[in-house]
């Protein structure tokens, strides 16, 4: 993993520390149990066609996929993060600041959340 260092002082002794980046987060579930655990019918709603593009979260987002497939491939100081294919019935976590590839290779439809 790729990580990024933290340096911690005790006393006269420096500890470097490194700290992985979070993973995306990708949970197969079924549209039922996602609108009960997590109310996505109150979500916003976001879509497009088959493409590829470069994005960067700014914020947490949890996602339902209505439909379609994408492979996030992440970037950037992200690159060791594994790259996931996300599907109609995955609810996915996107981690804050994350930079990423979108390749869209079935028209996606989701609900999404950021927090």
């Amino acid at each position: 993993l790729k990580a990024e260092a933290q340096t911690v002082h005790f006393g006269d002794t420096v500890v470097l520390k490194t700290m992985s980046k979070p993973e995306i987060e990708v949970k197969a579930m079924s549209k039922e149990d996602a609108q009960k655990e997590f109310g996505i019918s109150s979500w916003g709603t976001w879509g497009c066609g088959i493409s590829k593009f470069d994005w960067t979260y700014s914020g947490k987002e949890t996602a339902y996929i209505l439909e379609g497939e994408v492979m996030v491939t992440p970037t950037g100081d992200w690159a060791s993060c594994k790259a996931v294919k996300v599907c109609a019935g995955d609810l996915v976590v996107f981690p804050d600041g994350m930079t990423c590839i979108w390749d869209v290779t079935a028209p996606i439809n989701k609900h999404y959340n950021f927090s």
